[in-house]
Parts: C-alpha cells; structure tokens; sequence
C-alpha cells in the first residue's frame, strides 16, 4: 500500500483539488487586492491620515507571510484539509468583526491581523495539497489554481463596489466574510492523501539503503518530515540573501499600487463605477501576463534572473508613467501596464528561486523567503502612505513603488554577477585537471 501511495496521482480526484485551490485563491488573495475600493470609504469613516487607514493593508500581508511557514507546519501535523478549514474560519472571522468598525486598532485586529491569519492558513496549504496530488502536470495544476486570484479580482472590483453603494463598507465586510466561509467548504474537499509529502517520498527512493538495515517504508516516512524543517543556514549563503534582499524590496512596491489606484482615479474625477473597473482590468491582463511569461520561460530562451531582471524594470517604468495619467482612459492604459509586467513577474519569481538555491533546499528557502519578505510587505504601504501625506498627491506612493523596484533590480544583477563569477571560477579549477590527464608528464617523458 506504501508504493501505491508514494505517487502522485497526476489527475483524477487531483482535479477536484485544483478547482477548490482555484476557489480557495480568488477568496484571499483577489479579496487583499481588491481591498483598496474600501481605502477611501474607512478614511472618511474615521477621519484618519492615509499612512494611518493603510496599516489595515499592511497587517494583512505581512500576518499573511509570516502566517505561511506555522501554516505548513501544521500541515505535516495535522492535514491540509484541517489547515484549510480553520483559515476559513478565521478569515470569515476577521471580515465579520470589521462590521462593527470600532474604531482603527479594532480594523487593525480584525480585517488586519485576523483576516491575514486566514488567508495564510488557507493559501499556504491550498498551494501545497496541488503539488501532492500531481507530479507530471504539476505546472499546470498550479498554473489553474494560482489563474483563481486573477479570475475572481476580475469580478469583485465591480462587485464590491456595487455592494459598498448598497450597504456600506460595513455591510459590506460582513457579506464578503461570508463568502468566505466557502473557503471551508473548499478545504473539506482537499482529501489528504495517505502518504502527508508524496513528492519528497518518491525522491527518498532513489537513496542508497541505510547501513543499519532500515526499511526504505521507513525512510520514506521520515524523510518528509525531515525535509520540510526550515534550514536557517540558508541565511548565510550570499546569494540566498541576495534574492531576500530583492524579495524585500519588491514586496515593499507591489502592494502601493491597488492600494492608492482607486484614491488616485477620486482626485482625476473620475465615477466610482468607472473606477471599480480599473481592478477588473488590473485582473485580466495580471492574468494574461501569467500565462504568457510562463510559456515564454520554459521555452528556456532567456536566463529566468534576466527575464525576472527585465519584467522588474518594465514594471517600475510602467509606474513611473501611471502617474501622468489625467483621465480615464490615459489611467487604464497604464494600469493594463503595470498590471500586464505584475503578472509576469509573479509567473517566474518563485522559479528564480529554485534556481538560487537548488530543488534540495528549495522548500526551506520558500518558507524563509516569505519569512523575511514579510518585512516589505508591512513597511511599504505605511511609507507609501506617509510620503502621499507629505507630498499631499496620491501620485507620489507610485513615484515611491517605482524607485524601490528599480532598487531591487539592482539585486538582481548583483546576484546574477556573483552566479557566474563563481561558475567562471569553477571551470577554471576543473580545466587543468582535464588539459592534463590524458598527457603524460615530462618526467614519466623523460625516463622512456
């Protein structure tokens, strides 16, 4: 039953998961993106500065990162499917206690730290059930569970709009809470499977017997465990800091710009029902850009760094330009940008870290990577915030998101140097033990 169970099922009732990852993304994630249609309607609500009204962003994402590795603990511990059911939960709780709106430490608590519990505690194990259940298709599984964040901000833009003109941002958090309590119907559909880390079981086989005389059943019961403790000694490793360093950066930029798109569209005098459709927008091409620069790269035409490199820039020169935008149709054409070279970046960037720091070490280095990139994701919309209060203008959180991000590029191409330096460096060393092995010496020359 053992060798039954070390393989994925690659399809079957996998899809069943697939589908509920789908729902599971759209209900979380699409639901933090889109949260900025409720910026401007809580700072009116309680009369506080816009640096203020964005730490309820802020405690959301970074809860939701450093939310990510306890969540794939508990998931060795207990199952997916239970981790799941209690994010729901949780973010059901977190929308539910944001109706009362007692003042701005409560938002805090409430659609901030509870609400980022729960989409932790639902997204992390959604991502990782996908990747149990198939092994060949496991790119495309998760390709169409991550699509569901993209495909749902598409609708709840104009959505949540309509329900904040019908029962206020109040009333509105309560339905969207709601809602959210799919997200339980969802995990109870995530079937564990009898084996908690198939992928890593099936990788124990091709290890050399133990000497003791361990079953290799025993090994592959382990071994799962054991691969999935966090190795902290990543922290030492330059390049692994290096790609931190940029993860940081990156994360203090992306979450500006859904953040300030919607105030930035109020003071162009642009209609709230136009305005709603910008995130509809940001969502589709987001989309677009998913699928595109991830066929692009497994064609394996362009390094994925480069690549990476490359979409980095395009982005902070896209937010650069959104900006001069002075009317409606000028702000969509950069958003459709900005949100085009998002979804690229998004596709590869977890890829370039396989690479960083190879497939051994990989799922320790995700879990850290979202560790420390929570750090980004706390500071960038408070210091987005301050500066649009300083400067008194929505345009400069963009100026802000756009300088940072061209910052981290410059990590990039560190980490890119340093890669190769090494790998010039290693054919150096093995050269002239190949140049003389199949010569024979002047000496052994000389006495024949």
């Amino acid at each position: 039953m053992q060798a039954k169970d070390s393989n994925p099922p690659d399809g079957g009732y996998g899809w069943v998961v697939v589908v509920s990852a789908f729902i599971v993304m759209g209900l979380t994630v699409a639901v933090l993106k889109t949260f900025g249609l409720f910026f401007v309607e809580i700072q009116q609500h309680f009369d506080e500065l816009a640096s203020t009204t964005s730490w309820i962003t802020s405690v959301t994402i970074a809860v939701f990162h450093l939310g990510a590795p306890v969540a794939s603990s508990l998931c060795v511990q207990y199952t997916h499917r239970t981790v799941v059911i209690t994010g729901g939960f949780l973010a059901f709780s977190g929308m539910a206690l944001g109706f009362f709106g007692l003042n701005m430490v409560w938002m805090y608590a409430t659609t901030g730290f509870l609400q980022g519990l729960g989409i932790s505690f639902s997204w992390t194990p959604a991502i990782s059930i996908v990747s149990h259940y198939f092994s060949k298709k496991r790119a495309l599984a998760n390709a169409i569970a991550s699509a569901g964040e993209c495909a749902f901000a598409f609708m709840f833009g104009p959505f949540f709009q309509w329900l904040i003109s019908q029962y206020g941002w109040e009333g509105s958090l309560l339905i969207i809470g709601g809602i959210q309590l799919n997200i339980c119907v969802c995990g109870v559909l995530m079937r564990p499977l009898a084996s908690s880390c198939l992928p890593e079981a099936s990788h124990c086989e091709t290890e050399t017997p133990p000497a003791n005389g361990a079953s290799r059943r025993d090994k592959e019961d382990k071994s799962p465990i054991m691969h999935k403790t966090l190795n902290w000694m990543l922290v030492r490793q330059t390049e692994f800091v290096l790609y931190a360093i940029f993860g940081i950066l990156a994360a203090m930029s992306f979450f500006v710009p859904p953040l300030f798109l919607v105030p930035l569209s109020y003071s162009l005098g642009i209609d709230e029902s136009w305005t709603a459709s910008l995130l509809s927008i940001l969502a589709m091409v987001d989309f677009g850009g998913r699928l595109l620069c991830g066929w692009y790269a497994n064609l394996h035409v362009t390094k994925t760094i480069h690549l990476l490199a490359i979409t980095i820039t395009l982005i902070s020169t896209s937010l650069m330009l959104l900006p001069l935008a002075n009317n409606y149709l000028s702000l969509a054409i950069f958003t459709g940008f900005y949100g085009f070279f998002f979804g690229t970046t998004v596709a590869i960037h977890i890829t370039v870290l396989a690479d960083v720091v190879g497939m051994p070490e990989f799922d320790s280095a995700l879990g850290l990577f979202m560790l420390i990139r929570s750090t980004g994701g706390f500071v960038g919309p408070p210091l987005a915030g301050l500066i649009v209060d300083m400067a008194g203008d929505y345009r400069a959180g963009f100026y802000m998101a756009g300088a940072t991000l061209v910052l981290s590029a410059g990590f990039l191409i560190i980490l890119d140097q340093l890669q190769q330096r090494k790998k010039r460096g290693s054919k150096i060393r093995t050269q002239p033990e190949k140049s003389t092995l199949p010569y024979p010496s002047l000496d052994i020359l000389k006495h024949q």
